[in-house]
């Protein structure tokens, strides 16, 4: 039944192939010479199977994972260098009609607020997130077709683009709603949405049934086909994620690339970005409650072999996770993080008190954007609020074929200086703003082609006197 390029959800995540790639990682998870030519393929920095991946998942020797988390940092550096691109979630709904057992918005949860942002208060959520520095957001709402009907994600969309708050503006709205028919995918391609972005929860099908009972989710091929729908509907960026700790890591880990290898394999487009969320405590979840939970050690393991398997891709580490935790796991190929998220509906201008908190879930790392920049500066990374491949139509395949070439990194540190040079005269304290000009200076002179230094040089400068928003 396996065929990655096939339309059908059970095709392309075929339980038994997910098994076979399973039982296959097992019998050879202590072999040196199979893990060998594993990690010799990989250096190439061109990717992995997903049956090759869950092998270097499952390995026990331990200088062999040395090994796979020291190649994840390099392959991360190789392709995307130094820079961490910054966004925050916005919430506009929390109405849903789904049942999903792991979430708070669940039909049945009657003591949790229910709230939808009007689009005044949008415009001042956008604002207060325009305050903060942030240029990227992530649009969240629960699906429910007469409280958030795709209308009011457009008009949402629409009156986000539109709002122009000091030296600020959103420059990328990504969108994260529930799966839909290919007429609305066009319509938000129409809107100017910058990534689509779905989760599948789990891949298991049978866990996918029982954890979303009732509600339109509860169609597993509809909700896994979804990219599908999104690709043929002209969104050539789009994001995928599984929820871990629902079903086994490994069988997730396993699907979640085949999930990859399907869209390269039908598209020839392979995931803009992955993302790799665990269930955490939220109003009436108690994440205890699931028997597959991740310790922190096998989370990294995780990031590290999809970095190594889907070079490519961007990945995303939120606010779910600890400051700790997500230290380091940029170490291991974590390409872009949440700062100062709130994921309450109308969290950024006027959050509700606690006792009428209408968050999706508890946010571990709750520092301010300022402080999650400067800490990444002084763990020598570059802070990073970049849009432009996506308004300069470096979207899809064009962006592959730079990124696949190891060529992005290129656009990526000069637009990530000029986007923190922007930051820093416009939003950041003075402490954040002295290490971030000293930061500058030494990315300067990593720019190897003097024109280009000259170029970047001449860009600070205007933005200095007052310009915004250059792009390469």
């Amino acid at each position: 039944m396996y065929n990655p390029k096939s339309r059908k959800a059970e095709e392309f995540i075929c339980h038994e192939e997910v098994l076979a790639s399973l039982d296959f990682a097992q019998k050879n998870k202590n072999n040196p010479v199979i893990i060998g030519q594993i990690l010799e393929k990989a250096r190439s920095g061109k990717g992995l199977s997903h049956r090759e991946a869950a092998v270097l998942l499952d390995c026990e020797i331990e200088e062999k994972n040395s090994e796979i988390l020291a190649l994840a940092q390099k392959i991360k550096q190789d392709y995307y260098g130094n820079r961490i691109v910054l966004f925050a979630p916005l919430y506009l709904s929390n109405y849903c009609v789904n049942g999903c057992v792991y979430c708070p918005y669940h039909a049945k949860n009657k003591h949790i607020p229910r709230r939808k942002l009007t689009q005044e208060e949008i415009r001042n959520e956008a604002a207060a997130l325009q305050e903060m520095g942030h240029k990227r957001l992530a649009i969240e709402a629960g699906e429910d077709p007469v409280n958030n009907p795709i209308e009011y994600i457009l008009e949402s969309i629409k009156t986000i683009y539109g709002v122009k708050h000091k030296h600020g503006s959103i420059r990328r709205v990504n969108v994260n709603i529930a799966a839909t028919t290919v007429e609305n995918y066009k319509k938000l391609n129409e809107a100017g949405i910058g990534t689509y972005i779905l989760f599948q929860e789990t891949y298991h099908k049978k866990s996918y049934e029982q954890l979303h009972p009732t509600g339109p989710k509860h169609d597993y091929d509809y909700h896994t086909e979804a990219m599908d729908r999104a690709m043929e509907a002209g969104i050539d960026d789009v994001s995928i994620g599984v929820l871990f700790g629902l079903e086994s890591y490994r069988y997730e880990f396993s699907a979640l690339l085949m999930h990859a290898e399907h869209l390269e394999a039908a598209f020839g487009v392979g995931p803009h970005a992955i993302s790799v969320p665990r269930i955490k405590k939220a109003d009436d979840i108690d994440p205890d409650e699931f028997d597959n939970g991740i310790d922190d050690e096998t989370f990294a393991k995780i990031t590290a072999c999809i970095r190594i398997a889907v070079p490519y891709a961007g990945m995303i580490i939120s606010t779910r996770e600890s400051e700790e935790c997500r230290k380091h796991l940029l170490n291991l190929g974590v390409s872009q993080i949440s700062g100062g998220s709130k994921t309450s509906i109308g969290g950024y201008f006027n959050p509700m008190p606690e006792d009428e908190n209408s968050a999706q879930f508890d946010v571990s790392d709750r520092r301010p954007l300022d402080e999650v920049i400067r800490w990444l500066m002084q763990n020598g990374y570059l802070p990073s609020f970049c849009t432009s491949c996506y308004r300069q139509g470096r979207t899809g395949d064009r962006f592959m074929e730079i990124c696949k070439s190891r060529q992005i990194k290129n656009f990526c540190q000069p637009n990530a200086v000029m986007t923190l040079k922007e930051y820093l005269e416009d939003y950041a304290s003075a402490q954040t703003r002295l290490a971030g000009e000293e930061l500058i200076n030494k990315e300067l002179e990593l720019i190897n082609d003097r024109k280009m230094r000259k170029t970047v040089e001449d860009c600070l400068a205007g933005i200095t006197a007052g310009e915004r928003d250059f792009q390469f």
